[in-house]
Formats: structure tokens, sequence, C-alpha cells
């Protein structure tokens, strides 16, 4: 016997699953969330949220041990750095934010159920907690549960090799590090282990850092991962792991503990998914304009669906889903979708790169000369923009710099308002920011760029 029912049925509270959530009852819709873990999924819990906590306290402690050798005339004693203090900051911002989810879904009037799903056929889902099962029925179901770090046969998750997860819980700060994979996830925390004082080596497999970005885009983050002490070994792999030694196809490397950070796969074992014969992409969940996958009243969003994995995007799927299911006239037609990658510098990407779109050209602006970069003594970096030259239509914009992941907003904006070079040309911009870099890189583009 069934022992609940509901309209919706969603499988993960992560960002795309609590956001469906708390639209769906605000449209009136009765919902069920059903999660193992606490809601806010990865990205609140040990992912987004927790890694920015962590970088941003690196940055502090960076700056403060940095302070007397920079143009500043600043000098500061030798700080000191409790890693257990801050981990307890972060883990206190994490239990805000994952208990704030929980209050907006039950205020919106969803129900939350502990517990591991399993479906047991397209309408039906089982859930267990501990011996405890209970039998959830609805007329439509959503799979949002997510993504986990891919694991190497040869460097099995435990002790000295940890996941992004474990790396975001130590509580004593290894004195070496090696991270294996060169990508935004790797970069970003391997950053941050060197700014508190970790000696960090970056082993990516490929021929440079950050390989899913353009060169252009990469080049001033593997300049300051030099001038942190970071030793970046590319066209290099991992081999295995020994007594305090990473043995590679070039050598070995002092790492007292290793990060592995080459990926992320979608969660779907052990719910049921493979019973179901769901059209797949790869290891992907396939979906079409509005979400649903190829069985009808079943859809996925978020991580499971496939790159790119980002949480403002399962955010906007789960939003979209559940005005699908109230009966709303919606589908999946997102312009741009921005990416910010939190190293230093700062990465941003949102719409076509350059060469991307037949017809487009590029223009960019560097921070070099912009007045309040100048003044953050960080003048590294630039801002571009791509655009179609038949009627000057901006498609794509980009930057690289500090604190540029400020600027997404106003960049997935103009792309999706359909704003053209002259739009933002004319665009007063306050003075002295670094969102002056965007309206020069369009006065650029149109020929009379006013400060360069």
């Amino acid at each position: 016997m069934t022992d609940l029912t509901c309209k919706l049925l969603i499988i993960g509270a992560g960002p795309g699953g609590y956001v469906c959530a708390i639209r769906a009852g605000q449209l009136g819709i009765d919902t069920i969330v059903v999660d193992e873990a606490a809601p806010g999924g990865t990205c609140l819990n040990i992912g987004c949220i927790p890694s920015k906590a962590l970088i941003h306290a690196a940055e502090e402690f960076h700056r403060i041990a940095t302070v007397a050798d920079g143009p500043l005339g600043i000098s500061a004693a030798q700080p000191s750095l409790d890693l257990a203090k801050t981990v307890a900051w972060k883990d206190g911002i994490v239990t805000r934010l994952t208990g704030g989810v929980a209050g907006l879904m039950k205020r919106a009037g969803a129900r939350f159920v502990e517990g591991r799903a399993r479906f047991i056929d397209g309408k039906t889902i089982s859930v267990s907690k501990g011996e405890e099962v209970l039998e959830i029925r609805a007329e439509h179901v959503v799979i949002a549960s997510g993504s986990a770090p891919v694991e190497l046969p040869f460097l099995p998750f435990g002790g000295d090799i940890l996941s992004s997860t474990e790396a975001l819980s130590l509580t004593e700060l290894p004195k070496s590090l090696a991270v294996i994979g060169g990508g935004y996830i790797g970069l970003e925390l391997g950053t941050a282990f060197a700014k508190m004082g970790s000696k960090v080596t970056v082993v990516e497999a490929t021929d440079r850092i950050l390989p899913t970005y353009d060169k252009a885009l990469t080049t001033p983050v593997a300049d300051h991962l030099s001038t942190l002490g970071v030793t970046v070994m590319t066209d290099t792999t991992a081999q295995g792991f020994e007594a305090g030694r990473l043995a590679t196809d070039k050598g070995r490397i002092d790492a007292e503990k290793v990060l592995v950070t080459v990926g992320r796969r979608p969660r779907t074992h052990g719910i049921g998914v493979e019973e179901l014969a769901l059209t797949l992409d790869g290891p992907f969940i396939r979906i079409d304009h509005t979400c649903q996958t190829s069985m009808r009243g079943i859809y996925a969003i978020g991580d499971v669906t496939g790159d790119p994995m980002l949480a403002h995007r399962a955010m906007a799927q789960g939003e979209l889903v559940a005005e699908h299911v109230a009966g709303h006239a919606v589908e999946w037609d997102k312009r741009a979708i921005p990416a910010v990658c939190f190293t230093d510098p700062e990465i941003v990407t949102c719409g076509a790169l350059p060469g991307e779109v037949e017809g487009t050209k590029a223009s960019d602006f560097p921070f070099l000369a912009n007045g309040r970069a100048m003044t953050c003594a960080r003048e590294d970096g630039f801002v571009r923009v791509v655009y179609r030259e038949s009627d000057r239509a901006v498609v794509g914009l980009q930057a690289v710099g500090a604190g540029v992941s400020e600027l997404s907003a106003a960049f997935s904006l103009a792309i999706e308002m359909g704003a053209c070079l002259d739009d933002i040309g004319a665009t007063i911009h306050a003075h002295p920011t670094q969102s002056e870099a965007l309206q020069e890189a369009c006065l650029r583009a149109l020929g009379h760029a006013l400060h360069i």
C-alpha cells in the first residue's frame, strides 16, 4: 500500500531540487522532496558555498601575510592560521544556509522526506531510512540527484587521497599537496591551500591548465600560480601513491595529501534509473525542451543531465519544471549561462567564445588601463566582448581579473536582453569601477575607445 501521495515528487534537495520545490509550492502544487542528506545538496553542503568560504579565508590570510611585500606601504606582524577554526566558521555558514533552505521549502508548503529514494515504477518511489521503508506515489517525478566526484581506480578515496569533500574538512594544513586535475575545482582549492601555506603541485594530463577555457583567459591564472609558488606539471599523468609520494609518468612528487579532481559523474546509480530504460546521452539523462525525459511524467534537472554542471543552471531548470507541471507555457531556451572559475584571478565566461559563431569578431579592454584595477593593485586581466559584425549584437562576454565574478550578472543580462555594442557603449558606467572595462571593450569594437 502506498504511504504517501503527491502531484510532484522531487528526488534530491540540491539547488535544482529545492528551487523546484519552492516554486512548485508557490504555484499550489502538492510537492514532496526526498533526500538522504541535508537540504542544499552538494553546492551548499560540500561544494560551492564551503569552497568559496575557504577561498575567502585563504585570500585574507595571504593578503595579510604578504602585505609588507606590496606597494601599499603597509607592514603587519606575521599572521597565523587556525584551520580548525576556519573550518568551523565555514561549517556554520553551511548550517545557516541549509536550515534556511529547509525553512523556505516548508514555508512554500513542500514536504521533506529524509531517506534514499529508488524507483519502483514510473509513478512510485520507495524511500528507505535505516530499517524503515515507505512508498510515495506521484503524478510527476523530477530526478535532481546531482553528481559525485570521479574516483581513479588506482587512487581510491580514503586516508591521504582526498576528494573535494574531504579537502574542505581538513582541520590541519598539509605541508605538501598534490592536485590531480588542473580544472576549475582543482585550481580553486589548490590555490586556496597554496595561499594558506601548503606546497602545492598540480598534475594535469593535457598541455595546459583549465583546458576547457581559451588560453587568453587562462594565461593570467597560470602566471599568478607561479607567483604563489605552485608547481604546475602539464602533459603529466598520475600513476599511484605510496609513503607520501605521488608517482607520475615524469617522476615522483612529495605529497602529504593528494587531492583528486578529475571530473564529476551523474549520481544516478542506486535510484533505479536503469530499470526505467530512460534514454541517455553517455552517462547523462537526455531531456527535451521542458526537461522531460523519454518517459512521460519523469523530468531530470541539473548535473544528471550533463554540462554545464552549474548550480544556477539546475535552479533555472527546477523553476521551469515546476511551472511546466503547473500548466504554464515554458521551455528551456536560455541563450547564455554564465560560468565562473574562482581562481586567482577569477574567470567569467558567458555566451560564445571568439570563433565559435560565424561572422563574429572580438574586442577586449585590459585592466592595465582601468583606474579601479590600479587602485586595487591588481591590473592583470581584461574584459572581452564577442559580437556579430552584421548588426553589432553581443553574443559572448568573457573576463579574467581579480573580483570579476561580480560582472557575471551584467554579462548574462546583456546577452539575454539582446544588447548590441551601441547599447552597452552608451550606458553610463560608474567610475571608478572594473565594470568600465565592459563599456570600453564595446567602445573599442566601435572604433572609439576612450581610455586606450
